[in-house]
């Protein structure tokens, strides 16, 4: 089995986020859960994804954290497709990557790898005590909520909360209660809180935050399925444009500057793009 270790959305090695890559043979069976597991737990980034080919276009997909498995994971698919345009295994074009969160398409360029995420769902606006808790939770108070803007929980593959404050400041020094979140994403059947500012001019489309420590992720510094929920958010509530490419900054607190691309297409679907490097390539050895 080759081991990959790819830096996703962005252009250079060490930035960006950090996804394992496992690429199996075609008709090699995937391993145990339990040996994906220690495989991920091996790597010790917060995804590793296990891809083989299942057909002409079309790959099978499936995501382990150190903790268990997960459904999708945006950041480990863009580091897979690279991982499979570096080695020749695929070319410039359109595929299809089948996740336990349905059959996702997959467009590949030289420089970027765009998916179609799942369907978003808007599950529920939090009301007011759970508001006040979630914003508690990083020292803050209702005087950093935005006008017109209310933490949400919103799905696109995975459910998370989405978490609006009113300045780059705020988003820059909020201190993270890490057993209450856990509580409450626990509570509220979420993987985490992506906390997100959207500037007045647009540039870029928003900075935001992830945090995730219910899955052992205290900080992560590029989510795909979540700035895909937020670009979902944001587009009921017509914040941004339909077709127009939506540019998300993340990782600045973490010294990882991460670059993910996000728009909406005529027909309403998500696309989350954005571009990996390679960093370390080996094989398992048994």
């Amino acid at each position: 089995m080759q081991l990959f270790i790819v830096d996703a959305f962005t252009d250079h090695i060490f930035g960006g986020n950090q996804a394992g890559v496992a690429l199996l043979r075609v008709g090699q069976p995937f391993p145990n859960d339990a040996l994906m597991q220690k495989i991920a737990a091996e790597l010790k980034h917060s995804e590793t994804a296990f891809v083989r080919r299942e057909a002409e276009g079309a790959f099978l997909l499936r995501y382990f954290t150190p903790e268990g498995e997960v459904p999708l994971c945006g950041h480990a698919t863009v580091s897979a497709f690279t991982v499979l345009r570096h080695t020749g295994e695929i070319t410039c074009g359109e595929y299809l990557a089948k996740t336990q969160s349905g059959d996702l398409r997959v467009m590949v360029e030289p420089d970027k790898i765009w998916l179609q995420m799942p369907r978003g769902e808007l599950l529920k606006t939090m009301n007011e005590e759970e508001t006040a808790r979630v914003y508690r939770a990083y020292g803050l108070t209702s005087a950093d909520q935005p006008d017109g803007m209310c933490p949400a929980i919103a799905k696109v593959g995975l459910a998370d909360i989405l978490l609006p404050v009113g300045s780059k400041h705020a988003l820059d020094h909020v201190k993270q209660s890490r057993e209450e979140v856990i509580t409450l994403s626990k509570e509220l059947n979420v993987v985490g809180v992506h906390m997100y500012f959207c500037p007045r001019d647009g540039a870029p489309t928003a900075y935001c935050r992830n945090f995730a420590p219910l899955f052992g992720i205290d900080e992560e510094s590029a989510t795909g399925t979540s700035n895909a929920s937020l670009t979902h958010y944001l587009n009921l509530q017509g914040r941004i444009l339909p077709d127009a490419v939506n540019t998300i900054a993340q990782g600045d607190a973490m010294g990882k500057p991460s670059t993910i691309y996000s728009k909406v297409d005529e027909d309403g679907a998500i696309w989350i793009g954005g571009s990996a490097v390679i960093s370390i390539q080996g094989e398992l050895k048994r």
